[in-house]
C-alpha cells in the first residue's frame, strides 16, 4: 500500500476551513498550513490569527506564516516538508518557485465556474450580473491567475432570494466536497485536466472597493437589486441619505407609481423607504446610516426622521 499523499494547505479566511475540515476529517496527511501572519484588529489593536490558524492549531497541524512568499528561509522550510500536492483555498498569488514545488503540483479551489468570473470576487460579481448559476472549480495552477488546467467543477444554482452571504455559505461546503475529491483522484493518479476554453464573452472579478460599491441611481431597478444582493452583507451597497453616507443590504422592487428623478426617494415614515431608479422604485428593507446599528426599515424609520 502506497504512502498517503504529503499534502500542504494555504489558505486564510473563514471560506477556507471547511476544505481543511474535510482534509482531516477524510484522514488526509496535512504536513502543514500557510497562512498569512497574525495582524491587529478591532478597537484593541489586538494581534489576531487567522481562521484558518486557529482551526490548525486546534488540530496541531504546524502553521508557517511567512510575510514574503519568496523569503529564502521560508523557502528552505517548505522544501524540507517534502510535499506531494498543495492545496489553496482563499490565499493568495503564489509565486512559481512555490507552486511549482511539489511533484504532483498545486491545485487552487476557486468559487465560480472557470474560465467565468476569474479574479478576487466571483461569488459578489455573479450575483451582482443577475447570474441563475455559478458553481466551484478545482484547477492546477499555473503562470498566469485562475487559468490552469480544470480538475473538477460543479454547479450551484443562485436562487432569487440569495445574496453573496448565502451563496458564499453554499460554496464554501460544495468547495470543502470537491477538495476532498480532488484530492483523492489526484492520490489515484486517475483524474482529468481540461484546459480552459477561451471566449470572446468571458466574465471577470475584479476586487471590489469602496467607490465600486456606491449605488447609481440612474440605472434600472432591477439591476440596482441585484447590485445590493451581490455586495451583501459585505462589503455592502451604499448611498447617501441626508448627507450622511448609507449603506442598504436588502432592497425589493416596488411596484410605487410616481414620476421622480433618479435618487429620489419617498417615506411614510413608518414603513417603507423607496428610492426612484431610472425605470421605476426600489423598496429599501435592510440598511445602516453611518454612526447607527444595521435595521430593518421599521425600526429605522421609528428612530430616525428623513
Amino acid at each position: 500500500m502506497s504512502e498517503p499523499l504529503r499534502i500542504i494547505f494555504m489558505g486564510t479566511p473563514e471560506f477556507a476551513v471547511p476544505s481543511l475540515q474535510s482534509l482531516v476529517d477524510s484522514n488526509s496527511n496535512v504536513v502543514a498550513v500557510i497562512t498569512v501572519p497574525d495582524k491587529p484588529s478591532g478597537r484593541g489593536q489586538k494581534q489576531t490569527a487567522s481562521p484558518v490558524k486557529i482551526y490548525a492549531e486546534e488540530q496541531g497541524i504546524p502553521v508557517l506564516q511567512p510575510e514574503k512568499l519568496r523569503d529564502p528561509d521560508f523557502l528552505e522550510t517548505l522544501k524540507s516538508l517534502k510535499a506531494d500536492l498543495q492545496v489553496v483555498v482563499a490565499f493568495r498569488m503564489l509565486p512559481e518557485v512555490v507552486w511549482s514545488m511539489p511533484s504532483k503540483g498545486t491545485f487552487n479551489l476557486h468559487s465560480s465556474l472557470l474560465p467565468q468570473y476569474r479574479g478576487a470576487a466571483p461569488i459578489n460579481w455573479a450575483v451582482i450580473n443577475g447570474e441563475t448559476e455559478t458553481g466551484v472549480t478545482t484547477f492546477f495552477i499555473e503562470k498566469d491567475i485562475d487559468t490552469g488546467k480544470i480538475i473538477f467543477q460543479e454547479k450551484e444554482e443562485i436562487l432569487p432570494e440569495d445574496d453573496a452571504g448565502s451563496v458564499y455559505e453554499r460554496l464554501m461546503h460544495r468547495g470543502a466536497a470537491l477538495v476532498v475529491k480532488t484530492v483523492e483522484a489526484i492520490a489515484k493518479g486517475s483524474y482529468p485536466q481540461v484546459p480552459q476554453q477561451e471566449s470572446a464573452v468571458l466574465k471577470s472579478a475584479p476586487k471590489i472597493f469602496r467607490e465600486t460599491c456606491e449605488i447609481d441611481w440612474n440605472k434600472p431597478a432591477e439591476e440596482i437589486h441585484n447590485f445590493v444582493r451581490g455586495l451583501s452583507p459585505y462589503p455592502a451597497a451604499w448611498t447617501t441619505l441626508n448627507g450622511l453616507s448609507c449603506k442598504i443590504y436588502k432592497t425589493a422592487i416596488s411596484d410605487y407609481q410616481e414620476d421622480a428623478a433618479p435618487g429620489s426617494y419617498r417615506t411614510d415614515q413608518k414603513g417603507f423607504l423607496y428610492f426612484r431608479t431610472s425605470d421605476g422604485w426600489l423598496s429599501v428593507k435592510v440598511l445602516q446610516l453611518e454612526g447607527k446599528k444595521r435595521m430593518e426599515i421599521g425600526e429605522f424609520l421609528r428612530g430616525y426622521k428623513l
